[in-house]
Formats: C-alpha cells, sequence, structure tokens
C-alpha cells in the first residue's frame, strides 16, 4: 500500500481552502441581502406566518422584527381593501373563489406562476405607501412548499411620477381644447369684418362708374389680401376642428376623375402664372374612392401649390394616378423644383415650421401640410414623400378603393311608375339642393325634373343656400348634413330663425347612416331624413310629402310624421 507524499496533499488543500471561501463569501452576500435597508425581505412558512422580517422591512413598515415574526403573516400589513380587490379579481380572473388575505397574495405563487402585485402597505405608525411585491413559493427537496418569499420595494416616487404626469397630460389637454376652441372661435370672429371687406371691395370692382388705374390697382390688392385672409381662417379653423375632434367628414363612393378634372381647372391659373407646365394622367376605366369629396379637393390642392410655387419658372408638375391594391389607389404630385434635405423631410410635418422659408417670398402659414396629413389621415388613406436635393419631389396620397355606386337596378323603369304630384298652383315651383358633391347632384337635378311645374336651384355649401333660400323663398329645401364650412344642421338652425325661411320643409340627404344620426337630424327639426345612396322611392315620396305640406302646412301636419317615421 502506497504512501502520500506530502506534496500530493497540497491540492486538496487548496481546494478546501477555496470551497470555505466561497462560503463565506457567500454568507457575506447573504448578510448583505438580509441586511440591505433598500428593499424589504419577509419570509414566511408555509402557512404565511412570518419567520424572517429584515432590516429594510423593518425601515419601511416601522416594525422590529420581533413584533412581527411568529405573529403576523404578510396581508396584515396591506390594505384590506386592496387584498380584498386582488381577491375579487384573481376568483374573476381563474375561475374560483379566493379567500381575502394571505390565500389572495400567495395563490398564484402556490401554483408555480411568477407573480408581482403592485398593493399599497400599511406601516405600524398608520402611514401608508405604494410598494412593489414580488412573491416566490419555497420548497424543499421533495418540491413541497415549505414557505414562501417575499420581496418589496418602495414604489413612491413611481407613483408620484405618475400622478404628475397624469396631471401634466391633463393640462397639457385642457391647453390645447382651449387652444382649438379659441381658435375656432377667433376664425369665426374674423369672418363677419372679412365679409364686409371682400363684399364691399366686390361691389367696388364691379361699380359701373369706371375706376381709374390707381383705384382699380387699390381694389384688386384689398381683394387680393382679403381672399388670402380667407384662406389662412379657413386653414386654421380646420386645424382648430380636426385637434379638437369635431371636424365631420362626409365619405362616399367618389369618382376620382371628376375630382383631378376640377383640381386641374382650380390650379392651372396658378401654374400659368408661375410658368409652370401641368400634366395630369387620364384614367382609362372610372375609378371610385371612399372619401370626403372637398377634403380630397383641399388636399390635392394644397400639394399642387406647394408643387408649383416651390418650382421654378419652366419647371413641370406631373399628377398620376396607380391601383396599388384592389383596396388602395395612389395618387402622385411629381414636381421639378429643388428638392429637400433628409433633415427637413423628418420636419415637413411640424405644425408652424416652414422649413427656412419664412423669409422666403412665397407667404404660407406653415400648416398647409400638417392639415393635408391629418385630413389624409382621417379619411383613412397614409401619405408620403420622396425627395431628391437638385431633383424634385413626389409627395403621394394613397385612398381606399370604392365600387361604383348604384343607386337602383334601373330608375327609369321605377320613375315610371311614380305617382306624379299635381301641384295645387299652376305657377312653377321652386326646390333647392344645397349639396358639394356633382354626381349627388346630377341625380337629384333628374330626380326633381320628373316633377311637372318644379325647377331646381342648387348651391355647394350652406352660406350661399341660404342666401337663395331668402331670395327665392324655395318650397322645398333639400340639404346635405357634411358641408364644407357651415354644417347643414346649423345651416337648418339659421334658415329657422329667419322669418322669411323659417316656414320652408327641409329635408336632410346625408351619408350620415347611423341610427343617432337620423335621430339627431330630426330632433334638429328637418322634415324629413334620407341617406345615401338614395333610394328612388323613398326621395320621391318625401319630396312630394314635402311640396303637398308647402301648399297646406296645417292639412300636412300628419305627413310630417311620415315622412320623420319613413326615414
Amino acid at each position: 500500500m502506497g504512501v502520500r507524499s506530502p506534496a500530493a496533499a497540497v491540492p486538496h488543500a487548496t481546494t478546501e481552502l477555496q470551497r470555505q471561501q466561497a462560503l463565506l463569501k457567500t454568507g457575506a452576500l447573504q448578510n448583505a441581502i438580509l441586511n440591505s435597508a433598500s428593499f424589504s425581505i419577509i419570509a414566511t412558512d408555509e402557512k404565511g406566518i412570518i419567520q424572517l422580517f429584515n432590516v429594510g422591512a423593518e425601515r419601511m413598515l416601522g416594525y422590529q422584527a420581533a413584533e412581527v415574526v411568529n405573529k403576523i403573516n404578510p396581508s396584515d400589513i396591506h390594505d384590506p381593501q386592496e387584498v380584498l380587490a386582488r381577491a375579487q379579481s384573481l376568483s374573476r380572473e381563474l375561475g374560483t373563489p379566493i379567500t381575502p388575505g394571505f390565500e389572495a397574495l400567495a395563490f398564484k405563487a402556490s401554483r408555480g406562476i411568477e407573480d408581482s402585485y403592485d398593493l399599497t402597505l400599511i406601516c405600524k405608525d398608520g402611514s401608508r405607501f405604494p410598494a412593489i411585491v414580488s412573491i416566490t413559493a419555497l420548497r424543499d427537496d421533495y418540491n413541497d412548499i415549505i414557505g414562501y418569499l417575499l420581496i418589496g420595494t418602495d414604489n413612491s416616487v413611481r407613483k408620484q411620477v405618475e400622478v404628475e404626469l397624469k396631471k401634466a397630460m391633463a393640462a397639457a389637454e385642457k391647453a390645447n381644447l382651449a387652444k382649438s376652441d379659441f381658435l375656432s372661435s377667433m376664425s369665426h370672429e374674423l369672418r363677419t369684418p372679412l365679409n364686409a371687406i371682400l363684399g364691399f371691395a366686390q361691389l367696388m370692382e364691379s361699380d359701373p362708374t369706371p375706376q381709374t388705374a390707381a383705384q382699380k390697382d387699390s381694389t384688386g390688392q384689398i381683394l387680393q389680401a382679403g381672399w388670402y385672409l380667407l384662406d389662412l381662417i379657413n386653414e386654421i379653423l380646420d386645424l382648430a376642428l380636426i385637434e379638437s375632434g369635431r371636424l365631420l367628414l362626409s365619405q362616399e363612393p367618389m369618382a376620382l376623375d371628376e375630382v383631378l378634372r376640377d383640381c386641374q381647372a382650380m390650379i392651372e391659373p396658378l401654374a400659368n402664372k408661375y410658368r409652370v407646365t401641368l400634366s395630369f394622367c387620364h384614367l382609362d376605366a372610372p375609378c371610385y374612392v371612399h372619401a370626403d369629396r372637398t377634403r380630397v379637393k383641399q388636399v390635392l390642392i394644397n400639394l399642387l401649390s406647394n408643387a408649383i410655387k416651390y418650382n421654378h419658372a419652366g419647371g413641370a408638375v406631373v399628377v398620376e394616378c396607380s391601383v396599388q391594391s384592389d383596396q388602395r389607389v395612389r395618387i402622385s404630385v411629381k414636381d421639378t423644383g429643388q428638392g429637400l434635405e433628409p433633415d427637413q423631410l423628418a420636419r415637413l410635418f411640424e405644425p408652424f415650421n416652414r422649413l427656412g422659408q419664412e423669409n422666403g417670398s412665397e407667404e404660407g402659414t406653415g400648416i398647409g401640410l400638417v392639415m393635408t396629413k391629418r385630413l389624409v389621415e382621417l379619411m383613412g388613406g397614409a401619405i408620403g414623400v420622396a425627395s431628391t436635393v437638385g431633383t424634385g419631389s413626389v409627395f403621394w396620397v394613397e385612398l381606399s378603393r370604392a365600387a361604383e355606386p348604384t343607386l337602383a337596378a334601373n330608375p327609369d323603369e321605377t320613375l315610371a311608375h311614380l305617382p306624379t304630384l299635381i301641384p295645387h298652383d299652376p305657377a312653377l315651383r321652386c326646390v333647392l339642393c344645397v349639396e358639394d358633391n356633382p354626381a349627388n347632384l346630377r341625380l337629384i337635378e333628374q330626380l326633381v325634373a320628373r316633377r311637372p311645374h318644379t325647377r331646381l336651384l342648387s348651391a355647394g355649401d350652406a352660406t350661399v343656400g341660404i342666401e337663395l333660400a331668402r331670395a327665392h323663398q324655395p318650397e322645398v329645401i333639400l340639404m346635405d348634413i357634411n358641408l364644407p364650412g357651415i354644417s347643414g344642421i346649423r345651416a337648418l338652425a339659421i334658415l329657422r330663425q329667419d322669418p322669411l325661411t323659417r316656414h320652408i320643409p327641409v329635408i336632410a340627404v346625408s351619408a350620415n347612416a347611423m341610427p343617432r344620426d337620423i335621430r339627431k337630424g330630426l330632433d334638429a327639426g328637418f322634415f324629413g331624413y334620407l341617406t345615401k345612396p338614395i333610394k328612388v322611392n323613398e326621395f320621391m315620396e318625401a319630396l312630394d310629402l314635402a311640396l303637398a305640406h308647402a301648399l297646406n302646412p296645417e292639412n300636412a301636419a300628419s305627413d310630417i310624421a311620415v315622412a320623420a317615421g319613413a326615414n
């Protein structure tokens, strides 16, 4: 049997020394953790009775370990109402009744589910503080639960930050609403004197008395500045309405080629002034998008105006359309301007940021593109831009495709069987239609033409419609709800306040077809409420009832209820 040499025993001694040092280090770490004042450590037995209460727990809660060990469980130092609420929440979540108390705190941990909760702890002196507590089940070698470990941290700072953040957000929201209300109010207030300025300037311009060259120039300057100011007021008002969530949209299937033709006619004078060539695509087949016609024109005119104004003499602007998918259509506006730097692109849609053009020759507020982006997004679309310095930019807008609207399988056949209303008065009767969508207006023109001795007046917005109503005293008014500027409901209120027009029956014709929209319209005082797409029979019946009511309001009182109830 061999004898171990002293040299052979050295490695064993070294290993033992390392093990003892490791144990000492582990013990030191354990002591440091248990004695840490930064967080509380509470250990319980399997029944939840506290067995360990470290220095951090003593500091946070004000108890000495001897006051709680073997005497209470952790739920006794929690807010009882919050513990009850946790038990009820767990009962609903897990589908089993949970007893308020320590079971509510340890239920998930006892089933091996990682758990931490945010509850209020109650100190010995009765004071309270919010804490985040992590709870874990302690198990022996046989996987049986022998206790629970709860590690808690004071959450007061985070809670205070959350409270302050909520206050700041509430204050910011209040300030934002106040700003929007102020802008909206001021915009309306500014319109009154501006209306007089533009009105009298137009009278001066059209006065048959010849003006001198200087007078003509002065009048032209007043009109130019007045119309520009009106555009700015409208921009600010729209932005205020969007930010306050009060902008109304009238989204319905609309023909894209019609809008593009309108935009081309509207923007060509500006292109000629800046000597920029315009090129619009021609669609091979009808293309419909689901959007607000007035707002789509506003978006495209703004993009086209920028493409022209920030171009160069002899430059070009090209409008293209492409079908992106079965759901989307893209309209692109490409210019040959100076292009945008990457940092300018990053700030392009910031409110009131003109990207260094403040001192340039072009006037503006810096909210046009912000308005454009928000309008597109409100219509469920998307907007983007690509730009190369020295080459130009391409702004694009994507809108949702829509099927071509169908109003009746065979409208002529349907109309042929409709009874004709014979007016008691043989004089020509007048119907006024206030509608900003040309396609809808054309349809209504054809329908009204089926009634003998009836003529149709039309207006593209409520302001013009109100003036026509006052001047021509129509028997019936057909009113869209979502109109540019004044809404149909507001226009109805104005008509009802005027002795000249309060007697005229007004029928709402709107794409707002939700029951609450219909009820709101009828409550506002509309004679009837028709929804788009128009149903020919319902439209003609409502028109006949309204014409009959205009002839004899007393005997037609019951007709009002029929018209309202039917729609």
